[in-house]
């Protein structure tokens, strides 16, 4: 009986070591899917990324930039936004193209400084939509843009102010 216990509980903590070096190494490969698919958005587009901390650096050395949400603006926008953001709404998947009249949107808001300071931002790490807009930035010769990975989420997890429209 006591050599049955301590090789019970050998098996029973190398079960328990494998099942979760497996569980860990599955959602690991899922974050360097993540990981490699953001990277390809980043070269693909030609811009920068900033940190939720280093842009609430920027906002608090009141460094001169412009901060687009690219979220829709009464499902998301309108509730929350990371303050002093001005927001256009780009869609999920990756723009090819760009029409004239959102071409002309974007060009009227991002103003004729083309080495302005621009940061474009979604809902999280996965949304698309900020890669656009700053990917089509680039496309239309601006010099100094960023995209902020981890969008609202991070940022209000981070416990950053948010503005809302009332």
């Amino acid at each position: 009986m006591k050599r049955i216990i301590p090789a019970t509980l050998t098996l029973l903590a190398l079960t328990l070591l494998a099942t979760n070096a497996f569980a860990w190494g599955a959602k690991e490969l899922e974050n360097e899917k993540g990981a490699m698919t953001f990277s390809a958005e980043v070269e693909r587009g030609g811009y920068k990324v900033v940190s939720t901390p280093e842009l609430k650096k920027w906002m608090d050395e009141k460094k001169d930039m412009l901060i687009i949400d690219t979220m829709p603006y009464e499902d998301s926008y309108k509730k929350n936004h990371i303050s002093g953001a001005k927001q256009m709404e780009f869609p999920i998947p990756e723009m090819k193209s760009i029409d004239d009249k959102k071409k002309a949107e974007l060009v009227k808001l991002l103003g004729t400084d083309k080495n302005r300071l621009i940061v474009f931002y979604c809902g999280f790490t996965k949304c698309t939509r900020s890669h656009n807009a700053a990917m089509w930035a680039v496309k239309l010769g601006y010099k100094n843009v960023y995209r902020l990975p981890g969008g609202v989420k991070a940022w209000k997890e981070s416990d950053y102010p948010v503005g809302e429209v009332k």
